[in-house]
């Protein structure tokens, strides 16, 4: 993950330097040596995934792609900041390290085990009956069950409470829903279970300069274009207890005028498949490697700067 960036980019390397500093780990070790294990804590996944994000993004600027828009999944909306000209790559990594940690302890603190809180996918059914019955089951009484990933037309992911989890699973597939898979993620996030990481956060967010988008930008929590650097800030706090509103992002960006396509910049194709879901005409390619990127920029032919 990013190695390969790191590699050809003397930018990919000052990245990784930054984020070293931030994280006081050697990261290009940790990338290249850390178990499975070690890589899923979110306090040492958010400041990884967020250096392949950037390094991503910085490779494509070396080849004369620039972005027309930015958008992010959750922590991969902090890279869309820095691409956007929201926040300076250091302020990021200072900001994805506390966010991380913070993030981590909360879940420590809420337990682990077959009884701790999670997240659990609902298959088949649309987000606004999710949403619905949710809201529905919180009148009879079952609390501490909140829509976290709204993904795609027939993908939600929930968060709750292991008790209203196990209760969900059976109601929603009563309701139609075609499976409910428990997810391996270390806490119950973009819920309010986790409100003590947001207050825990708080400070380190404060300290940071958020200055208006020099492009068009994507909010995670309204699915909409966040206007200037203020709302930016605010939103990212939100961010932590609120749902990812992905579907309604993948409307809007499709909806911007004059792009041509979107780019996955960083590891995995999860939200190529996503964006498919979502019935856009616009192609999404990935471009989380230097292999990606070479073929897509082979397919496009020189590029004018």
């Amino acid at each position: 993950m990013a190695l390969d960036f790191w590699e050809h980019s003397p930018e990919v390397r000052r990245l990784f330097e930054l984020a070293a500093e931030s994280t006081g780990k050697n990261m290009q070790a940790l990338l290249r040596d850390a178990d499975a294990a070690t890589l899923k804590r979110t306090d040492v996944s958010q400041p990884a995934i967020t250096l392949a994000n950037l390094s991503a993004a910085a490779y494509l600027a070396e080849q004369g792609l620039e972005p027309a828009g930015a958008a992010g999944f959750s922590l991969g909306e902090y890279a869309a900041l820095v691409t956007g000209g929201v926040i300076s790559p250091e302020d990021c990594f200072r900001l994805v390290t506390a966010r991380g940690k913070a993030m981590q302890e909360s879940a420590d603190r809420l337990g682990s085990g077959t009884a701790a809180p999670g997240m659990a996918a609902v298959i088949g059914l649309a987000p606004e009956q999710v949403e619905s019955l949710i809201a529905v089951w919180q009148a009879d009484g079952i609390s501490g069950l909140y829509a976290a990933n709204i993904n795609s037309t027939g993908q939600t992911v929930v968060a709750g409470t292991s008790e209203a989890l196990a209760v969900a699973v059976s109601r929603f597939k009563d309701a139609g829903a075609r499976r409910v898979l428990r997810l391996q993620v270390a806490g119950p996030f973009h819920s309010p279970l986790i409100r003590d990481a947001a207050e825990q956060f708080l400070p380190v967010l404060e300290s940071v300069m958020f200055r208006d988008p020099v492009i068009p930008l994507y909010s995670n929590v309204t699915g909409g274009v966040l206007n200037t650097g203020a709302e930016a800030k605010q939103r990212a706090l939100e961010q932590i207890t609120q749902p990812v509103r992905w579907l309604d992002e993948e409307r809007a960006i499709a909806a911007q005028k004059g792009i041509a396509g979107v780019l996955e910049t960083g590891p995995g194709t999860v939200l190529r498949g996503l964006w498919k879901d979502a019935g856009s005409p616009l192609p999404c390619e990935s471009a989380g490697t230097i292999a990606a990127i070479d073929q897509l920029l082979r397919s496009l032919g020189p590029i004018q700067t």
